[in-house]
């Protein structure tokens, strides 16, 4: 009796055509039957909106013989519902999301695409993972990502996750043997500076482009997630879609209102 595949739902925020979701399909055809759905165009910093206000629309995407997905003109969290809700004759067994060109920790969790696609699994009961290469240097390490998400995706799919919770993964833009290891942490606070540019166009209007830059003043002896990037270790997290801070629930109940 021949065994059937895993089925393995792999989306992103980066888009469809990007380097990370390619090597990540690589690694996980070797695991599981992949279905590929992602956006067609970079959909970064959308966290986990939905689109209501326009239909959405599928296109076959085929990169090489090997990689056929589909593209979706909406967000990474469009993505995972409109796989699992209609176009998947299965139900995934897990969520892989990414790997992202770019870090996913401490505030950035609240923007990210590629974190909310693996919320969005768990929310609806499917173990899911978010994959992040955690710099923005020229030279990307995508292979190395990649085959270190295949070995967590196994594992996922052999244990579980508990109930709505996924993992949150950054891994350092490093070769392999310049990583110094891996740390189960923490999300961290607020690590960035954000500032504002102003351009002006030959009509002599004003623009704003958002910026940000990593703060200094961080404690090095904390375990969290930025911190480990920064000591170039992997990074992973636990995270989990109930925003109730439970111990001041309690407090709150005492208010006289």
């Amino acid at each position: 009796m021949v065994q059937e595949k895993t089925e393995i739902l792999l989306t992103n925020d980066d888009g469809i055509h990007s380097e990370g979701i390619l090597s990540l399909y690589q690694e996980l055809k070797k695991i599981g039957n992949v279905t590929i759905v992602a956006p067609l165009e970079e959909m970064s910093g959308t966290g986990h909106a939905i689109t209501f206000t326009s239909p959405l629309k599928m296109t076959k995407i085929e990169r090489s013989p090997d990689f056929v997905g589909f593209g979706i003109n909406g967000t990474p969290t469009d993505c995972v519902k409109i796989a699992v809700h209609s176009l998947l004759k299965k139900r995934p067994k897990i969520i892989v999301s990414g790997i992202n060109h770019g870090p996913n920790f401490a505030n950035l969790l609240f923007y990210s695409g590629t974190v909310s696609a693996a919320l969005e699994g768990a929310i609806l009961g499917i173990p899911s993972i978010a994959v992040s290469l955690s710099n923005h240097n020229q030279e990307t390490h995508f292979d190395f990502a990649a085959h270190f998400a295949r070995k967590v995706s196994a594992l996922v799919l052999k244990k579980g996750l508990p109930k709505n919770t996924c993992l949150n993964i950054n891994i350092p833009n490093l070769p392999k043997k310049k990583i110094k290891g891996i740390n189960f942490t923490k999300q961290g606070p607020h690590c960035f500076r954000e500032y504002f540019s102003e351009k002006k166009d030959s009509k002599n209007q004003i623009s704003y482009w958002m910026g940000m830059e990593t703060k200094k003043e961080q404690d090095h002896k904390e375990n969290i997630d930025s911190v480990a990037i920064s000591n170039n270790e992997i990074s992973i997290t636990p995270i989990m879609c109930d925003l109730t801070n439970h111990a001041f629930l309690e407090q709150l109940k005492t208010w006289k209102l």
